[in-house]
């Protein structure tokens, strides 16, 4: 959320911010609520600071006549102070309706485009891997290695679910054992942040199995707004199963003040995530690539609001030096405001070179929201002189399981449709070099 006074102050950026996101606002609306907002909470003030007088009065005054009297014009005010409220309640609630819908401002250096068309690549990473043969899609090498299972899944859940078996389930644990080994490692993390020239603390991540189920309300306060139509409900219950673990990673802290000298806070959230992908109809319906149950692993970061663009950029070079370590091409991406989520004021996605498919697909997102989350959330921080104000915050993810295991399959398939097993997974995996039949 947006701070209010930001708004009227600002209200020319705030529109063009909210145009460039394609979300339509009514700036001049909510001014107009925020007048009678702040008139009405007054008269309530002042009503209450003279019920306060009066009673002061009352408890010294020694005339009973006169403390009836008092007392009976009392019973007047209290009575008008709750017609009044009344009213500040309705112009609240239609006030907060207008905020909570007010998408954060891209950054300065955010492209300007109206969707993905409009995205632009950074830089890029590797050589595409070169095949004597036409390389195979994942979901055909899986099906053959019997490692992937689509068919007794959509019998079992129905579509865009999947069973994984065998070798590649101790390959998708030892991606996590391996990132987990990165982020809880300090010295690699010193050796990240320097390798890209980056100023952070290079404190470790916390590993955290969060909740998979969270509170709508909760979900509002983090801004990713979650409807039937994209997520799983569950209204007797007042609960909802969570996309990714940055939902219930981010809201840890809410209602929560900071001590200055302890932040940074990171934390890597390992979950399962949940996606009705009803807007995917018919899309990449093959393998594991758009599934309506998947697993990740996520990076989120609490910060001073000087440190969060630097917080960002780390969080890029510790997905790119994943990356690297399994030796997938890639490329980084800039994405543009129609193409942006509600909360981020900047926002990088990284595609991994998928060879099956010929093209590089997302694989990777780092979204910094600033202090719009926590604004919302009320998580704060207290400066050293005292002063409290909202921390920044920063998502990223580490690795998304099921498309990392695609990008393997694909850029590790030999000519006899095994896998050629990555390096750096081998030691994890019992010392094997492939997966084969």
């Amino acid at each position: 959320m947006l701070d209010i006074k930001f708004i009227r102050e600002n209200k020319d950026i705030v529109q063009a911010g909210a145009k460039k996101k394609r979300i339509e606002i009514d700036i001049g609306k909510l001014i107009s609520l925020d007048d009678s907002r702040l008139l009405e909470l007054k008269a309530v003030e002042d009503l209450r600071s003279e019920v306060n007088r009066v009673s002061n009065d009352i408890a010294r005054d020694q005339d009973p006549a006169l403390k009836i009297q008092l007392i009976e014009e009392m019973r007047g005010v209290k009575e008008e102070i709750k017609a009044k409220e009344e009213k500040l309640k309705a112009t609240m609630e239609e006030w907060q309706k207008i905020m909570l819908k007010i998408p954060n401002i891209p950054s300065v250096d955010t492209p300007e485009g109206p969707d993905d068309s409009g995205n632009q690549v950074v830089r890029s990473w590797g050589e595409k891997p070169q095949f004597a043969f036409t390389p195979k899609e994942h979901y055909e090498l899986g099906k053959a290695l019997k490692i992937i299972d689509t068919e007794t899944a959509a019998e079992v859940s129905g579509s865009r679910y999947a069973y994984l078996k065998g070798d590649l389930v101790i390959m998708q644990f030892a991606l996590i054992q391996m990132c987990l080994e990165i982020l809880t490692n300090e010295e690699t993390l010193k050796k990240i942040a320097e390798g890209s020239n980056i100023s952070v603390i290079p404190t470790s991540f916390m590993p955290v199995v969060p909740p998979v189920f969270i509170r709508p309300i909760v979900q509002v306060k983090m801004a990713r707004f979650m409807t039937p139509e994209e997520h799983y409900m569950f209204p007797n219950d007042d609960l909802m199963l969570i996309g990714s673990a940055e939902h219930t990673l981010g809201s840890m802290h809410m209602g929560k003040i900071f001590e200055e000298k302890d932040l940074p806070i990171r934390y890597a959230g390992y979950s399962t995530a949940f996606r009705r992908e009803a807007g995917a109809a018919g899309k990449d319906t093959n393998g594991i690539l758009r599934q309506h149950q998947f697993d990740k692993l996520e990076m989120e970061v609490f910060s001073l609001p000087e440190n969060s663009m630097q917080e960002q950029n780390f969080l890029v070079a510790i997905q790119e030096y994943v990356l690297q370590t399994l030796k997938l091409p890639y490329q980084v991406v800039a994405v543009c405001t129609g193409d942006m989520g509600f909360p981020d004021s900047r926002q990088i996605d990284i595609e991994t070179w998928m060879p099956g498919q010929n093209k590089y697909r997302e694989t990777h997102s780092a979204d910094s929201t600033g202090g719009f989350q926590a604004r919302r959330l009320n998580t704060r921080v207290r400066r050293s002189d005292g002063k409290i104000e909202h921390v920044h915050m920063n998502d990223a993810t580490v690795i998304a399981i099921g498309r990392t295991l695609i990008a393997i399959i694909e850029n590790y398939q030999q000519a006899d449709g095994s896998i050629k097993i990555p390096e750096v997974l081998r030691k994890y995996m019992g010392g094997k070099e492939f997966i084969t039949k």
